[in-house]
Parts: C-alpha cells; sequence; structure tokens
C-alpha cells in the first residue's frame, strides 16, 4: 500500500475509534483530526473510505451532519 492510501486508512482507523464513543457532528471530527495532523482532504477520503466499507451511518438534518458506526 503506498504512503496517501496507508494515510487514509490511519485517519480512517482514529474516525471509527472516536464513532465507538458514539455519534458525533461531523465538523467536530474533522476538528479532532485536524489536530491530531490529518487535513481536511484525508478526513474525507477517510469518511468515504469507511462508508464505502458500510461502516457509517451518516445523518442530515438541515446543516447539521452527525455520523456514526453501523
Amino acid at each position: 500500500m503506498d504512503e496517501v492510501a496507508s494515510n487514509i486508512g490511519d485517519a480512517a482507523g482514529y474516525v471509527y475509534r472516536l464513532l465507538v464513543e458514539g455519534k458525533a457532528n461531523i465538523s467536530k471530527v474533522k476538528r479532532t483530526l485536524k489536530k491530531t495532523g490529518f487535513d481536511s482532504e484525508t478526513f474525507l477520503m477517510a469518511i468515504g473510505w469507511l462508508a464505502r466499507e458500510d461502516k457509517l451511518l451518516i445523518e442530515k438534518n438541515g446543516d447539521n451532519c452527525t455520523i456514526k458506526l453501523k
């Protein structure tokens, strides 16, 4: 696996571990990941990775978006 894919996988793992605690606002998760060194693009790709693997439920209510594990 190349470095980019590995970095996305690391970010996806971090998001997954955050969501084990329960659902979260997507903006809050993004800020948390940025504090750990992941950029916005990597965050979005990590969410896509988890969504593609059918691990996430994404709920949108107006401008608010929350994610949680299935």
